[in-house]
């Protein structure tokens, strides 16, 4: 349950989730076009592979946080799922220099020189080294790729912005939040995001069934309260404008 700020409190630590699957709380971002800007939670996913860590979205690393992903195992892949999730990465690429930077398409156009070191596409879905473990599924739209996850073993489906949650927020944020179509508990993916796959629906709506296929037990999402339970009916609810 997020605090009055709109934050899920402790922040910055390791928050077990289901067998080798944590996530971390971040600090809240503000983001949007100029003058309707606001504050966004962020959130990441690690998925304990037998490889070594599969980091998803990273967030703010502090010292603290780094000694806990240290003591969790060897990070092993650092994953920028869409071109908006991207900022981070440099600082946990430095720290862990042996990880495998993958990155979804035009997040080298987005980050502007931010990412000046190699990275690796992740614009398929399979030919990956985390294939046995995590399915991977990245959906296409005219503004922006998104790559979705599924860790098998734990039936635990990891989304980005195709769904947001927002709990609590007041004055004109709330009012946004409500145009959105991402209020809790009824969160959905954003309405301007709904704008840029007009012209990719079908393969979207592909996308979301199988999804739903996958039956997931619960969805991880990088902004608002995700999901615990009944994740397949979660999708059913959140994408009933699509299906």
């Amino acid at each position: 349950m997020a605090d009055k700020s709109g934050l899920y409190p402790p922040l910055n630590r390791l928050k077990p989730v289901a067998g080798n699957v944590f996530i971390v709380d971040g600090p809240a971002i503000r983001f949007g076009p100029p003058g309707l800007k606001m504050p966004f939670p962020t959130r990441m996913t690690v998925l304990r592979l037998e490889e070594g860590l599969f980091i998803h979205s990273p967030t703010a690393l502090t010292a603290d946080l780094k000694a806990e992903i240290e003591a969790l195992g060897p990070v092993r892949f650092l994953i920028g799922p869409n071109r908006l999730h991207y900022w981070w990465i440099p600082d946990w690429r430095e720290a862990f220099r042996q990880a495998e930077v993958y990155l979804a398409p035009r997040i080298g156009e987005q980050a502007k020189g931010r990412i000046a070191f190699p990275t690796l596409p992740l614009d398929r879905e399979n030919g990956y080294p985390w294939d046995r473990e995590i399915l991977t599924l990245p959906v296409t739209g005219s503004y922006m790729t998104e790559a979705i996850f599924f860790h098998k073993a734990s039936r635990t489906l990891i989304l980005t912005d195709f769904i947001e949650n927002f709990e609590h927020a007041t004055g004109f944020t709330k009012l946004l939040i409500r145009l959105g179509g991402v209020r809790a508990p009824d969160g959905q993916m954003p309405r301007d995001m709904r704008f840029t796959f007009r012209k990719a629906r079908p393969p979207l709506k592909e996308a979301v069934e199988r999804m739903i296929a996958w039956n997931p037990e619960r969805i991880v999402i990088a902004h608002g309260r995700w999901f615990e339970e009944n994740g397949a009916a979660e999708l059913k609810r959140a994408f009933r404008w699509l299906l």
